[in-house]
């Protein structure tokens, strides 16, 4: 039996897989990573270092035009949000299926997904998604714990969680910018890598005059009224003072959630 543990660079990733090889040793265990090629430079020190001490087999996969984010946005002449983000589908979900579908069969494999105990929500529509594919998600069985826990185990095992949890991010996804954060996010990014949100920024912009289209990643709810939110606005509401809902954080589900 084969044993395919969908490999983020997360810390719940590496908890799974771990629980895997546990189980059913390195050698039946093949880690299966969609690169963004959006990622912090860190998560791929994460992924070799842990993979190297786990032992299992690392895989990657991308898009067949190494196309990042941004690509696809212009591309599908749509920009992800919490909603629908088409490059979770594009560059993650489609390069993965397509490697599940070559190298395995639904009798000889198990996919693992790194979902906890806090999102059962998600687990009937990612099912549906990897189906005819038997899926197990080993962190929502006991015991239950939380990303704490496992970056702690992580230490302890000598492995170094990736530093966006360190500076404070929810998740180790496309370098703090995952498009289906909310504004918290994007207010953590701008602090911590200016630069970062800076390119981000302008290419909204460019995307937005190319189109002309008023679409935005992020969405203002001031008023009870939903409306487009730039990251220029966001950024000037920031450096004026100006309050921002810093608990709209959002969530990356790339592999969780159904294409």
């Amino acid at each position: 039996m084969k044993h395919v543990v969908m490999w983020s660079g997360g810390i719940t990733s590496w908890a799974t897989a771990r629980i895997v090889v546990e189980r059913h040793g390195s050698e039946a265990v093949t880690f299966l990573f969609a690169d963004t090629n959006s990622e912090d430079e860190d998560l791929h020190r994460f992924n070799e270092e842990a993979a190297a001490m786990l032992g299992g087999q690392v895989v990657r996969v991308a898009d067949p035009q190494e196309r990042d984010t941004w690509d696809v946005f212009d591309d599908e002449r749509y920009i992800g949000n919490t909603r629908l983000a088409p490059c979770a589908k594009l560059l993650k979900q489609v390069p993965a299926r397509r490697w599940i579908v070559a190298n395995t069969t639904p009798e000889d494999s198990i996919i693992y997904v790194g979902m906890d105990w806090m999102e059962p929500h998600r687990i009937p529509g990612n099912r549906a998604h990897w189906a005819p594919w038997r899926v197990e998600y080993p962190l929502t069985e006991p015991p239950l714990f939380g990303k704490d826990h496992w970056m702690e185990e992580a230490r302890r095992a000598g492995l170094r969680p990736p530093r966006l949890y360190e500076l404070g991010f929810s998740h180790n996804n496309c370098a703090g910018a995952c498009v289906k954060g909310g504004q918290g996010q994007w207010a953590l990014l701008l602090k911590t890598f200016p630069e970062r949100y800076a390119y981000h920024e302008e290419r909204e912009r460019q995307w937005r005059a190319k189109t002309g289209k008023d679409v935005t990643i992020l969405r203002d709810r001031r008023g009870g009224i939903t409306r487009p939110l730039t990251l220029e606005a966001l950024r000037q509401r920031i450096e004026a003072k100006e309050a921002v809902d810093m608990d709209d954080i959002g969530g990356c589900g790339c592999f969780t959630d159904a294409a």
